[in-house]
């Protein structure tokens, strides 16, 4: 089947944002002590923002940055910042940049310079914001998954509802193998053998005209465009279940797409090499997809979150 993925380069910008500085790109350095590079003690974010009428639209920047709050109370980090500031350190950046193209924004908090031990007391919590162009995770005409031999980590190991960068690499050991065996990405399974999620992405089914997608329950991340989609479906008039899925399910749906900050809305064509459907990008995909592209970029909105959008100029 035709190969989907894009291998994502960055495309440097001129400035970062780094502890309540904007410095060089290549002045925003770590110490090799680190202590989150040595133990994934961080945690993190990734927000689109989108060219939009001569100007920038930044999709639920506040969302993402409650969530990043939440991430870093499960870890117990402590920040020198409070929401409002760091909120307003991601559009600075963007102005510093002058960036007015699609573009992907990172923010991460981390343990910084250390010792070896894994406790962190009296260890500096440091954090930083890129931004840098960005168009697609993946190309739009669909992707070809597999089942990945890897099981999802789960709450009593360490909580998926947190985007840990620790957690991430039970994603990429998912990928890499997904990659090795010619797909495009994974979809990975919890510890009771349900369809949890992709390796950075949330998954829908359609069956019978109903949009299915796994519980918070099913070890996945509480993602914010897997919400902006249920908000977009439920508008539309679409039937949304939140439910257990299982493996079977995804042979025998009449559509799938996967989604995330970064993928977007992307259609998956097959799974283990059986085509979804007919094997093309179905029509409840199509729909979805459509009016997503329209709200991310402040065209139209959905009603009652008219203030998804902030615009940086």
């Amino acid at each position: 089947m035709q190969k989907a993925s894009i291998t994502p380069q960055i495309h440097k910008s001129k400035y970062i944002w780094m502890n309540g500085k904007i410095v060089e790109w290549d002045q925003a350095k770590i110490h090799v002590m680190t202590h989150a590079l040595h133990y994934g003690t961080g945690v993190f974010e990734g927000i689109r923002a989108f060219a939009a009428d001569n100007n920038l639209a930044v999709f639920r920047l506040h969302d993402h940055i409650i969530r990043l709050y939440e991430s870093a109370k499960v870890l117990d980090l402590e920040l020198d910042y409070n929401v409002n500031e760091f909120e307003k350190a991601c559009i600075d950046l963007l102005k510093a940049n002058a960036l007015k193209e699609d573009c992907y924004i990172r923010p991460i908090v981390f343990v910084g310079y250390s010792g070896i031990d894994l406790g962190f007391k009296d260890y500096p919590i440091e954090a930083a914001i890129i931004a840098f162009p960005f168009r697609h995770y993946f190309s739009k005409s669909g992707l070809d998954v597999c089942v990945s031999s890897w099981t999802r980590l789960y709450d009593p190991v360490t909580p998926p509802l947190a985007k840990i960068c620790g957690n991430y690499v039970n994603s990429v050991l998912a990928k890499r193998e997904a990659l090795r065996n010619g797909y495009d990405e994974a979809i990975m399974l919890n510890a009771e053998g349900k369809v949890s999620e992709g390796t950075g992405e949330n998954v829908f089914l359609v069956k019978n005209n109903s949009l299915i997608t796994p519980p918070i329950s099913s070890s996945i991340l509480q993602g914010i465009t897997r919400d902006t989609v249920v908000k977009i479906a439920t508008e539309e008039r679409l039937n949304v279940i939140e439910r257990e899925v299982a493996r079977a399910e995804l042979y025998n749906a009449d559509e799938i797409f996967l989604t995330g900050s970064a993928a977007g809305v992307v259609p998956v064509l097959s799974v283990d090499r059986k085509k979804v459907g007919n094997g093309e990008v179905g029509p409840i995909t199509k729909k979805i997809v459509q009016k997503y592209e329209l709200v991310v970029t402040g065209k139209s909105s959905v009603k009652g979150h008219e203030d998804w959008v902030t615009w940086v100029y």
